[in-house]
């Protein structure tokens, strides 16, 4: 019952382009469904594979590049997460000292790299084709997405489309 509830949700949001947090039903809402994570929580490590072959790892992100993290919950089947995916490019191409990150969440890895490539997206792409972060950082709608620290702290969640605008809009407010 819980994952149908869970998927409800996931389709709901995909179908209603820019909702934001509110507009969806706070998990303690739905029955079944554990809280989601908080901001100011550590943001759960994970592995991916990657466009290009070579995977993410959050943590090694960290050890190695130590940028913070705009992470994109996304899938090529959600029109929302279609929309917003050449804003969040732009905003990527202006933030260079930010990671982006897409991770294409139970979808189909060739259906999220056709769609990718077809609209030339820049930053790294990677598949969790079973919903495995998806799960780990409780999604509850497509497209989700989370600002994290350098330390590994989420610092804002949004649930709905963003913008160049919205995108640029936090990163100066939590790194300027």
């Amino acid at each position: 019952m819980t994952l149908l509830v869970v998927v409800s949700l996931v389709g709901a949001a995909c179908s209603s382009a820019n909702s934001s947090s509110g507009d969806l039903p706070d998990l303690e809402d739905v029955p079944g469904a554990e809280a989601s994570s908080e901001d100011g929580d550590e943001a759960p490590d994970f592995t991916v594979m990657t466009v290009d072959g070579a995977g993410f790892t959050l943590s090694k992100h960290f050890e190695n590049d130590g940028r913070p993290v705009f992470l994109n919950m996304w899938a090529s089947w959600c029109p929302p997460c279609r929309d917003e995916m050449p804003d969040i490019n732009a905003a990527s191409e202006s933030h260079e000292d930010v990671k982006f990150i897409g991770v294409a969440a139970n979808d189909d890895p060739v259906e999220s790299t056709a769609f990718a490539t077809s609209i030339d997206i820049g930053y790294t792409i990677g598949f969790d084709p079973n919903g495995d972060v998806a799960g780990d950082y409780k999604v509850v709608g497509l497209p989700a997405s989370y600002i994290i620290s350098a330390d590994g702290v989420i610092l804002e969640r949004i649930f709905g489309s963003v913008t160049e605008a919205d995108i640029d809009e936090l990163l100066n407010k939590w790194f300027s």
